[in-house]
């Protein structure tokens, strides 16, 4: 049986992949970051945890997280990033304009390719330089 979770996706793959999926995959990897980020940050409670990996991950934190990495992205990773940001979503938050939902989504759908591409060293990479944003 093959093994589904290796994260080692070829750019055809994902590319082959709707915008949607890259964000839903893109989301999940985004908060692990922060949800990382926040513990190695030192001693809270859960709930302060949980409460800080909210803010993060909420459409306004990520929309400045995107401006703020947009101009380290190589042309292939504004490609992924572009698909997510113009993609048809059909609902936005309350809380988020539809451009800061339409950011956030190109975020989500630029590290959701990274991850299934096992590009993590790079994630890492824009996770550092993104984070000083929000």
């Amino acid at each position: 049986m093959e093994n589904l979770f290796q994260m080692n996706f070829t750019v055809a793959q994902v590319n082959a992949m709707s915008n949607l999926a890259l964000a839903h995959m893109g989301d999940g990897a985004y908060e692990l970051l922060c949800r990382a980020y926040l513990c190695q940050k030192g001693d809270k409670t859960v709930l302060r945890l949980h409460k800080d990996t909210v803010e993060m991950v909420k459409a306004p934190a990520q929309a400045r997280f995107a401006a703020a990495i947009f101009p380290l992205l190589t042309q292939e990773e504004t490609d992924f990033f572009r698909r997510g940001k113009n993609a048809h979503t059909h609902a936005a938050p309350k809380s988020a304009t539809p451009r800061e939902y339409a950011l956030a989504t190109g975020l989500e759908t630029l590290f959701g390719a990274l991850f299934l591409m096992g590009q993590t060293q790079r994630l890492n990479e824009l996770f550092a330089a993104g984070i000083t944003a929000i």
